[in-house]
């Protein structure tokens, strides 16, 4: 079993915010594979096709943790099983990198989910760049709440849709054929 997790905050203020690229990358592959729709569990909404599950916690991003547990205690799901979709300040809009454990780079999402299942699960980071390079006068978290710009949605999307043709290598976990593509 594969358990792709996109991070986000839920509710309609979220939507196309810089934060919620987990939950608009996990509904693209949703939308694009076929998955039924998601369906509430505790603290997440989740989708499962054959031996796919697609998650969205439903906690807030720095509670994170809390749905990652639960759904690996549902499911007996291993940390190596679990692919963690996340917005990454440190790289350019629409920059895609993926790996597997290391640090959390002090994205709360990823420090919530290393408290409950340790750091070893796979990353696909999706780059938002940093405010300071833009504007030095907004703060951080204001910045990852916010929405894109026309340009950054533009860049994004493809970053979504490379991920999203993607699938099968992902779940595969055969991320070198991917990263040959970037």
């Amino acid at each position: 079993m594969i358990v792709i997790v996109g991070l986000g905050n839920i509710g309609p203020e979220y939507e196309n915010t810089r934060h919620n690229i987990g939950f608009m990358t996990v509904n693209k592959i949703k939308e694009e594979y076929n998955f039924p729709d998601f369906k509430e569990k505790n603290k997440y909404l989740f989708s499962k096709l054959g031996d796919v599950i697609l998650a969205k916690p439903t906690t807030y991003m720095n509670l994170s943790g809390d749905a990652v547990l639960a759904l690996s205690s549902m499911y007996k799901i291993k940390p190596d099983d679990f692919i963690i979709i996340h917005d990454d300040l440190d790289l350019d809009t629409g920059k895609i990198k993926i790996k597997q454990g290391g640090g959390n780079g002090g994205h709360n999402g990823l420090k919530s989910i290393d408290k409950t299942i340790g750091p070893n699960y796979h990353r696909i980071r999706i780059g938002i760049d940093h405010p300071r390079n833009h504007t030095p006068q907004i703060d951080v978290a204001s910045y990852v709440l916010g929405k894109f710009t026309t340009d950054e949605y533009e860049k994004i999307q493809k970053s979504i849709n490379t991920i999203s043709e993607n699938f099968e290598n992902i779940i595969s976990k055969k991320f070198d054929k991917i990263l040959s593509k970037l």
